[in-house]
């Protein structure tokens, strides 16, 4: 099939990262074309764990429903030294929020969702399989991409170009550019097998288990009674001889035996794996972008690889759209990179501690952490030095877009540059999240607002509506949306006439208590060019 001469944008890599950002781009009108090497959605698990920050993002475009409609939630987790317990952990959760803390599902589901989404918009996105970039030319208003499919190369002209394409991305090797950090040697056997089980689903961690002595061994449950199992190897195995199923299964086989699960199984899949922390220093250059793998690779410990893909692709869609629709300045997208760097680096640094416990590097390391696990057998006050540090929602410190902190009696949850904390409303007596508003245009969440304040909150929405995503106010209080479970006031705190300004990404920008009209117009103005910095006078042009 003939690939169009000129596309929008341009996303070279068709994995959930891709996926999700074409659906997200469609959701705000932007049209694109994504190339994918494969003939379709990846084999394998591969990234199975989504956060409740990842289960929000695709609810963005609708693909939250059969993600939760499948998918297995967990809250919490166990792990032992040896065959005895010493951790167990939970995640902080309550049974009032919209999702899970974690859901375990297959990264081709997740494919195959967003690519669901993506179908929605026939006329905006369009995917093409057995495609990949292999060549670009970079100008100052778009990118020349030579792309290859069934034997044949075409040029695409793109005014954006996405790299989505994985750590081996072709895109950042046509560019030069290089990955840099830190690569650990420890490697990881992964398999999934086929069993019924009625264990409940939690993260289960083995440090030196009997049925593999010396090893680290993970499990997950996965839907369709898949297990997802990843065990150490020695240093002195060879990869090659490790993946063989001849030597797999029966290190499989006599963890299954040790821990009780006797119902007949059968390997699916099997692969290697070693931890990496590497990032480029940008995720800008000129008119091409790198997202998810193609910018940074982070260890599976902690489950931030996928995640921060996805926060990548949250992060970048509204801003994309807002550039191509003249709603921001170009300008927006440096702020990209400065955030989701930032972000990467924050992740790298938790993702390191993990693997070094995980699959420690050297002598030292597997020294202390032989004495932590002992004494963890003894004192439970050693025990969180075990707890894996699942992915968390990063905080934009020093982002470019944070706007001044005008509030009073705020909580640091909600402060600029952090993200928005959900809230449960009832709204004239149904159930409404307030992360059910994000993925669109801006929020106003204001506190009891009084009337010269909601008055000027309505004409700053009126202003945008000839916006493509106008400003969306949201009252809280006795007139307004009731903070029944009181988790308003714990997280935005209790001082009426507060405004949170809140991002299309469901960030903090700003918060003021009792703002002036100026201040508001001023928020808005660099992002909705209708709304002037000052009030116009009636009768005034």
């Amino acid at each position: 099939m003939p690939l169009p001469p000129h596309v929008p944008v341009l996303i070279a890599g068709g994995g959930p990262v891709g996926l999700t950002l074409a659906a997200l781009l469609a959701e705000y009108g932007i049209a694109s074309l994504t190339v994918e090497a494969d003939d379709g959605y990846c084999t394998g698990s591969r990234a199975i764990c989504m956060s409740r920050r990842s289960q929000e993002i695709l609810g963005w475009v609708g693909a939250d429903r059969p993600l939760m409609a499948t998918g297995l939630a967990w809250t919490g987790g166990r792990s032992y030294f040896r065959d005895h317990e010493v951790l167990h952990f939970e995640m902080p959760h309550d049974p009032s929020q919209r999702y899970a803390p974690m859901v375990n599902i297959q990264q081709y589901r997740v494919e195959e969702y967003a690519h669901q989404a993506m179908q929605r918009h026939p006329g905006l996105a369009a995917l093409q399989w057995t495609a990949r970039a292999v060549g670009l030319r970079t100008e100052p208003d778009g990118v020349s991409v030579e792309i290859e499919s069934e034997g044949k190369r075409q040029t695409v002209r793109a005014d954006w170009l996405i790299a989505c394409d994985g750590g081996r991305s072709s895109v950042r090797e046509a560019m030069g550019l290089k990955l840099e950090g830190m690569q650990y040697e420890g490697r990881y056997v992964i398999v999934d097998i086929e069993q019924e089980s009625q264990r409940p689903v939690e993260r289960l961690a083995w440090f030196d288990p009997p049925s593999n002595p010396g090893s680290t061994l993970l499990m997950h449950r996965q839907p369709g009674n898949v297990w997802r199992v990843d065990y150490q190897i020695r240093d002195d195995e060879d990869p090659d001889e490790a993946v063989k199923p001849e030597n797999v299964l029966p290190r499989v086989q006599s963890h299954l035996d040790m821990i009780g699960e006797t119902a007949p199984w059968k390997p699916l899949w099997i692969s290697i794996y070693n931890a990496k922390c590497l990032t480029l220093d940008r995720y800008r250059h000129g008119r091409v972008l790198f997202a998810g793998d193609a910018a940074h690779l982070v260890p599976i410990f902690g489950v931030r690889g996928l995640n921060s893909g996805l926060d990548d692709a949250g992060n970048l869609a509204w801003k994309l759209a807002w550039v191509l629709k003249g709603q921001g300045p170009d300008s927006l997208l440096d702020s990209y990179s400065v955030e989701r760097v930032h972000a990467t680096r924050q992740n790298l640094a938790y993702g390191a501690k993990s693997t070094e416990f995980m699959a420690p590097p050297d002598f030292g390391f597997r020294l202390m952490r032989e004495a932590a696990l002992r004494l963890a057998l003894v004192d439970s006050g050693v025990r969180p030095l075990i707890n894996p540090r699942q992915s968390a929602p990063i905080s934009y410190d020093g982002s470019p877009l944070n706007l001044g902190d005008g509030a009073q009696q705020a909580g640091d949850a909600a402060a600029p540059g952090q993200p928005a904390p959900d809230v449960l409303f009832l709204d004239g007596g149904a159930p409404r999240y307030l992360s059910a508003s994000f993925g669109a245009g801006f929020v106003a969440l204001a506190l009891s607002p009084g009337a010269a304040l909601s008055a000027e909150l309505d004409a700053l929405a009126a202003a945008t509506q000839s916006a493509p995503h106008p400003l969306r106010v949201l009252r809280a209080g006795a007139d307004g949306l009731q903070d029944t479970h009181g988790q308003l006031r714990l997280r935005y705190g209790s001082a009426a006439e507060t405004v949170y300004l809140l991002r299309p990404d469901g960030y903090v920008l700003g918060r003021w208590t009792a703002p002036a009209a100026a201040v508001l117009r001023a928020a808005l103005a660099p992002y909705y060019p209708c709304v002037s910095p000052a009030p116009t006078q009636k009768g005034q042009a």
